[in-house]
């Protein structure tokens, strides 16, 4: 069965990528005047918009095809990188965001700088510019662009360079602002058009999820064993305080949609929004890939697909009728890849203007000079990473090139986050030792477990190392000397803070944070004891 797409579909795709840039354009208006617009949107961010944008910036391509492959292969246990969130974004809501905005905190860097001194924000500035550009743009680029020129015969290289200039014309413009408003929008279309074809494609199969899960009931189960080779729970688990909480947390491109929040309160509920859609987004992401297997290989009504990561392009090109729900899925993938890199241009222009322009090279340039640097900045890691693109295909596949490249970062940066907020104790050269040697731990972790026979999946890894770091940064940090009280004071957690939270506000029972989240995790422990 050829996919083709009628002239609905595109003009549904038109019609939508023409919204994302007017809205973006729209949003941005006036914001490039100070630096704290541009790049903060002025600190006016509301909940509603945090969340959405939250949702958006964390799903694109390679994560589409690629939970959609490994759920068709695996089972549900996928899905925990979806729903496993809770106490990643409680830890972000109690600990992180009333850090970053009772502190004024612009960046990660201006963090890592205030607490523990220069070279740490150096380290995080340089190190994540690089990864911005090498370990997130590009395979975001190329995935995107490789799975869309595959399902509409359009040339990859058109494709990609022509996602760049519609990215670059809203997010050159206005900044923070003009990403996160096209954000939202780009979130209603992704879960819109991805829960679309959940159940449009659940309705093909006789019975519907019940008979799917009757015919397999071992593949409907969140919870994995130590040695499952895609989602054992127990590195999920260990996972939380690692790589998952530097993603939402550590990762400039994640924080700086809370750093332009409007109040504390704006900020913490934004995330729980960001929880409560992320509820649905199996539906988008891995569900798929239940219907596909059962289509295939129970329906009979395929041949079986000699590559997993074919799920996504199987349903489109099977399940998905020619009324227009092809283009509206399309457009939802294309918004998916789009927002994740406005995100990541924004940010890396975020990191080069405020902490290596400002602080290194020009401590006088005035806001406008701020803002033509940010600009100049966003437009050269779109350019770079759409040249470097297509050498991906080399380098061992997408995925296999993120998670290495994501897994490298993670450890050290997070270690040093987070006993730099909870351990006042904590100093300068012991949060060197994390980042310099944390990386050095790291690497030799994971090359040096392969190439001695170890076998161990990437999150164990991943712990083992930050433990390892997090003990060698106490020990060092306990035989120097301690940071003055002025360093770490304003960025010292404790359970006190709790009372603080929301500036002092008082609010209505039904804006109460506690009540919310409540009842948030009553749905989600309701999904794990289900599908337990």
């Amino acid at each position: 069965m050829n996919f083709a797409l009628s002239h609905l579909d595109i003009a549904i795709i038109i019609g939508s990528l023409l919204a994302v840039v007017g809205v973006g354009l729209w949003a941005g208006r006036n914001q490039e005047k100070t630096a704290r617009g541009y790049f903060l949107a002025s600190g006016k961010l509301p909940w509603y918009i945090i969340g959405a944008a939250f949702v958006s910036t964390s799903v694109s391509s390679e994560q589409i095809v690629g939970t959609v492959g490994a759920t068709y292969k695996y089972g549900m246990g996928i899905a925990n990188w979806e729903w496993w969130l809770v106490p990643v974004y409680g830890l972000l809501t109690v600990v992180f965001v009333p850090m970053w905005l009772r502190n004024r905190v612009t960046t990660v860097p201006e963090f890592l700088t205030k607490r523990f001194g220069s070279l740490c924000g150096d380290i995080y500035s340089w190190v994540m510019l690089v990864a911005y550009v090498f370990v997130f743009l590009v395979p975001v680029l190329y995935s995107g662009s490789l799975a869309l020129s595959d399902l509409t015969r359009w040339n990859f290289h058109v494709v990609l360079w022509g996602t760049v200039l519609l990215v670059a014309l809203y997010t050159t413009k206005g900044g923070l602002a003009s990403v996160i408003w096209s954000d939202a929008l780009q979130c209603v279309m992704l879960v819109g058009g991805g829960v679309i074809l959940f159940f449009v494609a659940l309705d093909k199969v006789p019975g519907g999820w019940a008979a799917m899960e009757a015919a397999n009931p071992e593949r409907f189960h969140l919870y994995r064993p130590p040695s499952d080779p895609a989602a054992p729970f127990l590195g999920i688990l260990l996972a939380t305080f690692g790589v998952f909480i530097f993603y939402s947390a550590g990762n400039q491109v994640m924080a700086q949609r809370i750093l332009g929040a409007r109040s504390t309160w704006d900020g913490q509920i934004g995330v729980l929004w960001a929880g409560v859609i992320n509820l649905l987004r199996p539906l988008v992401t891995c569900f798929i890939g239940l219907i596909v297997f059962h289509w295939i290989n129970v329906m009979h009504a395929a041949p079986a697909l000699q590559n997993p990561d074919e799920a996504f392009p199987f349903a489109l090109r099977h399940l998905a009728p020619d009324w227009g729900l092809r283009g509206i899925i399309l457009a939802g993938f294309l918004a998916a890849v789009m927002s994740t890199i406005s995100a990541l241009a924004n940010s890396t222009a975020t990191i080069f203007s405020l902490d290596v322009y400002k602080q290194k090279i020009n401590p006088a340039a005035d806001d406008a000079r701020l803002v033509r640097m940010g600009r100049i900045a966003s437009l050269a890691s779109l350019s770079i990473a759409a040249l470097v693109a297509p050498s991906v295909a080399h380098l061992g596949g997408v995925f296999k090139y993120f998670q290495n490249g994501v897994t490298y970062l993670a450890t050290p940066f997070i270690s040093v986050m987070l006993l730099g907020l909870l351990w006042k104790r904590a100093n300068r050269q012991g949060a060197l030792f994390g980042l310099i040697g944390g990386s050095v731990i790291t690497l030799v972790l994971a090359i040096g477990a392969p190439a001695l026979g170890v076998t161990l999946h990437w999150l164990y890894l991943g712990a083992i190392a930050q433990a390892i770091t997090m003990l060698g940064m106490v020990i060092v940090s306990l035989y120097t000397p301690p940071p003055p009280e002025e360093q770490w004071k304003p960025f010292h957690w404790t359970l006190s803070a709790l009372k603080e939270y929301d500036d002092g506000v008082r609010r209505p029972w039904y804006q109460s944070v506690l009540l919310w989240w409540s009842i948030y995790i009553v749905g989600w422990v309701y999904l794990y004891w289900r599908f337990w």
